[in-house]
C-alpha cells in the first residue's frame, strides 16, 4: 500500500482589522447595558431589563468571539497539530448555551410579572431604548463589511442587528403603554424577546454542536463530494471518506482512492484538491492511494 498526501491550505481567517470593531463594540455596549440595566430598574420595566440581559450576553459573545478569532490563528504545535482553530466552534457552542440560559431566566421574570403588573415610566423606557437602536445599529455596521467571510464576524453582526430591531419593538412597547395604560404590555414585550432570542440562538446551538461532533458541514453535500471523486480518472473506488469543520471556516478532508495503476502523480492529486476547495469549499485536502486489492482495513464501509 502507498500513500500519497495532498494538503490543500484553502484556509479563510477572521481579517485582522476586525479587532478595532470588537474593541469598539465591547466598549459601547458595554456601558449601554450598565445604563439599560439601571434605568430599568428605576423606570420598571421588565422590557428594558430583558434587552438589558440579552445585551449583556452578546457583549459576552462579542469577547469570545474576538479570542476564538485571535486563537484560530495560532500557528500548529506539537501538541494541537491543527493550531487552535476549532476554538471558534467552541465559542459558538458557548455562546448559544449562555444566551439560552439567560433568556430562561428573563422568561421566568416576565411570566411572574404578566400575573402583576407594575406601572412602567413610558417616556423613560422610550429613551433608553431608542439610545440602542443607535448603538446596537453602529456596531452592526462595523462588522457589515465581513459578515460573508466569517461565520463569527456574521454572528456579531446578526446579534447586534436583532438587538436594534429589538430596541425598536421595546420603544413601540412604551409608547403604546403611555397612550393606553396598559401596564401588561410590558413583561408580555420581554417574553416576545425571549422568543426572539430562543429561534435567532437556536440555529446557533444546533451547527455548533453539529461542528463539535465533527458532522459533515451543512454546505456540504457529501454524496456530490463522494461522487466527485469517483469520477476522477484511474479512481475505480473511494472509501474511508471524511469531511469535518475544523473551525467555523475551514473544512477538511480525508479520502482512498483505489487507483489500478498506483497515484498518477502530484499533478493529479493538485488538481483534485484546487476542484474541491473551489466547487465544495474544502480547503484542507488528504488523499491516501491505493492499489486495487490492497488489504485496507478501512474499506469496509461501517469501519472508521
Amino acid at each position: 500500500m502507498s500513500e500519497h498526501h495532498h494538503h490543500d491550505h484553502g484556509h479563510v481567517h477572521a481579517p485582522a482589522n476586525f479587532g478595532k470593531a470588537f474593541t469598539i463594540g465591547i466598549v459601547l455596549n458595554t456601558a449601554f447595558v450598565v445604563i439599560e440595566a439601571v434605568y430599568g430598574i428605576t423606570s420598571n420595566s421588565m422590557a428594558l431589563l430583558a434587552d438589558a440581559g440579552h445585551n449583556l450576553s452578546d457583549v459576552l459573545g462579542l469577547v469570545v468571539a474576538w479570542a476564538a478569532s485571535v486563537l484560530s490563528q495560532r500557528a500548529p504545535s506539537s501538541r494541537y497539530t491543527y493550531g487552535l482553530r476549532g476554538t471558534s466552534i467552541l465559542a459558538a457552542l458557548f455562546n448559544a448555551i449562555f444566551l439560552l440560559v439567560s433568556v430562561g431566566a428573563i422568561g421566568w421574570e416576565a411570566i411572574l410579572r404578566l400575573f402583576e403588573p407594575a406601572a412602567v415610566e413610558g417616556k423613560t423606557v422610550m429613551v433608553v431604548a431608542g439610545v440602542g437602536i443607535l448603538i446596537n445599529g453602529f456596531t452592526a455596521l462595523l462588522f457589515a463589511s465581513g459578515r460573508k467571510g466569517d461565520i463569527n464576524i456574521q454572528g456579531a453582526f446578526l446579534h447586534m442587528a436583532a438587538d436594534a430591531a429589538i430596541s425598536a419593538g421595546v420603544v413601540i412597547a412604551a409608547l403604546v403603554i403611555l397612550i393606553t395604560g396598559w401596564q401588561w404590555l410590558d413583561p408580555a414585550v420581554s417574553l416576545a424577546i425571549s422568543a426572539v432570542i430562543i429561534w435567532a440562538t437556536w440555529g446557533l446551538l444546533r451547527d455548533s454542536v453539529a461542528m463539535s461532533l465533527a458532522a459533515v458541514p451543512g454546505r456540504i453535500d457529501s454524496a456530490k463530494v463522494q461522487n466527485f471523486l469517483e469520477r476522477q480518472p484511474g479512481v475505480s473506488g473511494v472509501h474511508d471518506l471524511h469531511i469535518w469543520p475544523m473551525s467555523t471556516t475551514e473544512i477538511a478532508l480525508t479520502a482512498h482512492l483505489v487507483m489500478e495503476g498506483g497515484c498518477p502523480g502530484d499533478q493529479f492529486l493538485l488538481a483534485v484538491g484546487d476542484t474541491l476547495r473551489h466547487d465544495h469549499g474544502i480547503g484542507h485536502v488528504t488523499l491516501q492511494v491505493e492499489r486495487e486489492g490492497s488489504l485496507c482495513p478501512q474499506r469496509p464501509a461501517h469501519v472508521v
